[in-house]
């Protein structure tokens, strides 16, 4: 035996290994067993038409995050023009998203077009009207290149949120996937059990506020309408002896003094009374404007909000520092829980809701997963049985690699964390055919060269030569395909995408080296003129 052939040897041997390495945790029995620990930590993922689970359309509202931004566009053009020694009166947000303010004092409008031409060069400004009283109200709009961007980014940031969400909630191997054209996010969740709680998280804004609570606002004519300037009525949450909740109602100022987007942290924790509360964590520029904030209002009440409800409305007693705060209210343990998850993810920068929720049991799974595998041994086993009629000896070998083959496609599922879909078993199906084809168009060559009359050794050599490099050209633009649908295509289409790429890297491997191993082995011990049945 040659040095070559015991190198080729070896490879194939040492791919082998590493392959079973990373198939065996796939088996349960063995994955529970002490060989298990040792083993990495992966296995083959099933996806959500095999394991069942849930499969959400979310619409994100778009139109509220332009809104949002233009308010905020409003705080930040007051507080701007204001250190300028330029005030402005009430900026608000109009139904068709226009930001309107009133200046008191016309002969400051040079000044204040040139702040806003500075720092707000998103926005442009529609109209000026000279009011009765000598005042100027503006209206600004936002530029529509911008509330593109805006539109795209809030879009991303939905998507990176539920990523974190559902991260948190212990979903392996979500599919998740934005559409641009419509503003949606499609959501696979394989294997999930608490499909309430899941919606729970994932449409939860988790918007959360910390306002003042006007003591000296009327709650009666708040009721009737009737607020003062810069005011808002809310009602806030209250649990009862016997468990259940009540709201009442109370008059927030409207601005929030501080919001969520400095909590780096948030948990559960137990009260002397064994209720559940909700701790928080900022980070530095957070905690330091929360401890000015407790110190500028100390004796007064501050409300904390979250999405629109009052959770708690506390006295603060003394300036707190350490960056560090709580919210306490009507929650059980769960709520908590979930509220602390989407906390700690970040808050959504829009409102999301659930356009379609579809289920798949596991029953139906299994089902699939089991017409998927008779598929497969029916679809093997005619092309094990062909090959064998039809090429003889050369059939065997054929029929030997195609098992190492499978063998291989599965390894890589398991290696790279892949998941495999039922569309993926057909993609294994159609990699049985592919892979034995290789084999045809070298067996055939083989056979030509027979007919010319080489040896038998002479006869394999030219035919693998000759054959290998049409086999290349077949199989990179099938990987070139199947690497655009892997791209572009939704989660079973790229369940079909994965399984044919490794299928058909795999056949190449088996059927131009691991096959030609197997001829040297037979042809080393025949003599040079023995027939080859092919």
């Amino acid at each position: 035996m040659s040095g070559n052939l015991r190198l080729r040897i070896g490879i194939t041997l040492f791919v082998t290994l590493i392959g079973l390495i990373y198939v065996l945790p796939s088996i349960p029995a063995v994955r529970e067993s002490s060989l298990g620990k040792v083993l990495p930590d992966t296995k083959i993922n099933l996806g959500l038409d095999l394991q069942g689970g849930m499969h959400l359309t979310l619409g994100v509202d778009i139109d509220k995050a332009v809104e949002n931004n233009i308010s905020q566009a409003g705080r930040d053009l007051r507080d701007i023009a204001r250190d300028d020694g330029v005030f402005i009166l009430r900026p608000t947000v109009t139904k068709e998203n226009h930001l309107q303010f009133v200046l008191p004092k016309a002969d400051s409008r040079d000044k204040l077009d040139e702040i806003i031409a500075e720092h707000f060069e998103n926005f442009r400004v529609n109209s000026r009207t000279t009011l009765d009283d000598g005042q100027v109200r503006y209206d600004l709009i936002m530029t529509e290149k911008y509330k593109n961007y805006l539109a795209d980014l809030t879009l991303d940031q939905a998507v990176k949120t539920i990523r974190n969400r559902i991260d948190q909630f212990g979903v392996s191997e979500p599919d998740i996937r934005k559409q641009r054209e419509d503003y949606r996010i499609q959501v696979q969740l394989p294997g999930l059990k608490d499909q309430q709680g899941a919606i729970d998280i994932l449409s939860r804004t988790a918007h959360l506020e910390f306002k003042m609570v006007d003591e000296n606002a009327d709650i009666a004519k708040a009721q009737k309408g009737i607020l003062p300037p810069g005011d808002e009525l809310a009602m806030m949450q209250h649990t009862n002896a016997d468990g259940s909740s009540t709201e009442t109602p109370i008059v927030l100022k409207r601005d929030a003094v501080l919001t969520g987007e400095y909590i780096t942290n948030a948990g559960t924790a137990f009260d002397s009374y064994n209720q559940p509360y909700v701790t928080l964590t900022f980070n530095s520029r957070g905690a330091r404007l929360f401890e000015r904030l407790t110190g500028e209002h100390v004796k007064e009440r501050m409300a904390i909000v979250l999405d629109g409800k009052v959770y708690s409305a506390p006295v603060i007693q003394d300036r707190i520092s350490g960056g560090r705060a709580s919210i306490t209210g009507s929650f059980t343990t769960d709520e908590a829980h979930n509220l602390a998850i989407v906390l700690r993810a970040g808050a959504l920068p829009a409102p999301v809701t659930i356009l379609q929720e579809r289920s798949v049991g596991p029953s139906l799974g299994q089902e699939s997963i089991d017409q998927g595998i008779n598929a497969a041994l029916i679809g093997g086993a005619l092309v094990i049985v062909f090959m064998v009629i039809y090429y003889g000896f050369a059939g065997i070998v054929a029929d030997t690699v195609l098992m190492l083959n499978i063998f291989l496609v599965l390894a890589g599922l398991a290696g790279f964390g892949a998941t495999l879909t039922l569309p993926g078993i057909a993609g294994i199906i159609l990699t049985l055919g592919m892979a034995v084809d290789a084999n045809v168009l070298i067996y055939e060559r083989i056979r030509e060269e027979l007919r010319n009359g080489l040896t038998p050794r002479a006869a394999v050599d030219m035919g693998y030569s000759r054959a290998t490099l049409t086999i290349l050209d077949a199989n990179v633009t099938t990987v070139i395909a199947a690497i655009i649908l892997y791209q572009f295509g939704t989660g079973p289409i790229r369940g079909f995408a994965v399984t044919l790429t490794l299928g058909i890297l795999a056949s190449m491997f088996t059927a131009i080296f691991v096959s030609r191993i197997l001829f040297d082995l037979w042809l080393v011990k025949r003599p040079a003129k023995a027939g080859l049945s092919i």
